[in-house]
């Protein structure tokens, strides 16, 4: 029997955004953690605004709407305040009710400074990482570190010479311009839409772009993230970022450092070694000798770090595909680090919500 299209409308109904989520979605177990974490930086955030004034739109909900974004591939923040129009599992995730109004897109703008000024991402990273190790998902003994490039926010076209003697371009929004023949190097170029991205290259006879270093220091146990790092792309980038975030670590034992071909080298082995950790580094013999002996290599633990350390690529998968990040949407060095402690944190939400889901009894 053909069902029948009239409509009518419902005056009055006892609905709220928390009884049209499902009781067994993932996102149920991921508001609990993020909460959490909120609560810590509320001394943070009473700081980052004055006591006298008009109220504010709360820094709970610009963050949890970052961590939307990233959860559901959201390219824009304008098209972030779109849906919480009308998306109610949006709402709920905020904690709003249907009627109430929703802010902005300005609003994030207006705020960023502000979170960058009192490195709220960085903490909020940092609170999530606290809430894992609380739940003993965490280690401080076996990580794994790997770098990518990111597609910067600047066309091939903004790249001038730093000298200002660049040929002349055709008019209008779209200008033509002529590059075929030119040396163009960091040394000599910058791009005038993002001074800070650099021109490179993941391997020979790929395309140059202009992007950003991205570096991530995985756990190995559960494969999380517990640290993440945006730097100008440098040739060194990778090794001197790896450093950086072993130092951040707390650790109180020696550990061991699964890498690629790329961290197979002298200065990068001693500088491990130097701090306690033992590098699991693949062996680069291509044309040369390796700096990881048989001293390394032996031991049963770094055939295990070689076959762990390839999880790390299903970070950078996730933070490109998922996340959206195969083209940064912000312009320079600490805009982006933002974003990716913002990203970071959800990675590590879901992958803490699947951990604690399977580990759980039928």
């Amino acid at each position: 029997m053909r069902g029948d299209t009239t409509q009518q409308l419902i005056m009055l109904t006892p609905v709220t955004p928390d009884t049209m989520v499902p009781a067994d979605h993932p996102i149920r177990a991921i508001r609990t953690i993020v909460d959490r974490a909120l609560a810590s930086l509320s001394p943070t955030f009473n700081a980052m605004y004055d006591r006298i004034g008009r109220p504010s739109i709360p820094p709970e909900h610009l963050l949890k709407g970052m961590l939307l974004m990233s959860f559901y591939s959201i390219r824009s923040e304008r098209q972030l305040c779109e849906r919480l129009r009308y998306d109610l599992l949006f709402k709920w995730f905020l904690g709003l009710n249907i009627t109430d109004d929703v802010f902005d897109h300005s609003t994030f703008s207006k705020n960023r400074d502000r979170l960058l000024e009192h490195a709220v991402a960085a903490q909020f990273f940092a609170a999530v990482r606290e809430e894992a190790q609380r739940r003993r998902l965490l280690s401080s003994d076996h990580f794994t570190v790997d770098g990518t490039l990111l597609d910067a926010w600047a066309s091939m076209k903004s790249v001038q010479p730093r000298d200002g003697s660049g040929p002349p371009t055709g008019g209008g929004k779209n200008p033509t311009v002529d590059f075929h023949g030119q040396r163009r190097t960091n040394e000599t170029h910058v791009s005038s839409t993002d001074p800070e991205a650099r021109l490179a290259r993941k391997a020979e006879g790929q395309t140059t772009k202009l992007a950003y270093a991205g570096h991530v220091l995985m756990e190995n146990r559960t494969g999380l993230v517990v640290d993440i790092l945006i730097t100008e792309a440098t040739g060194r980038a990778e090794r001197e970022a790896a450093l950086t975030m072993l130092d951040r670590q707390r650790r109180s034992g020696r550990a061991t450092l699964g890498a690629d071909k790329a961290y197979d080298t002298a200065d990068f082995v001693a500088a491990c070694r130097g701090r306690d950790v033992t590098p699991h580094v693949a062996q680069h013999t291509t044309n040369r000798r390796s700096r990881i002996d048989i001293r390394v290599t032996r031991h049963r633990g770094y055939a295990m770090s070689q076959r762990v350390r390839k999880r790390v690529e299903e970070i950078f998968g996730w933070v490109k595909t998922v996340g959206g990040g195969r083209k940064l949407r912000y312009i320079g060095v600490a805009k982006n680090q933002l974003w990716a402690h913002i990203t970071g944190a959800a990675f590590n939400l879901v992958r803490m919500a699947r951990l604690e889901r399977t580990a759980a009894p039928a």
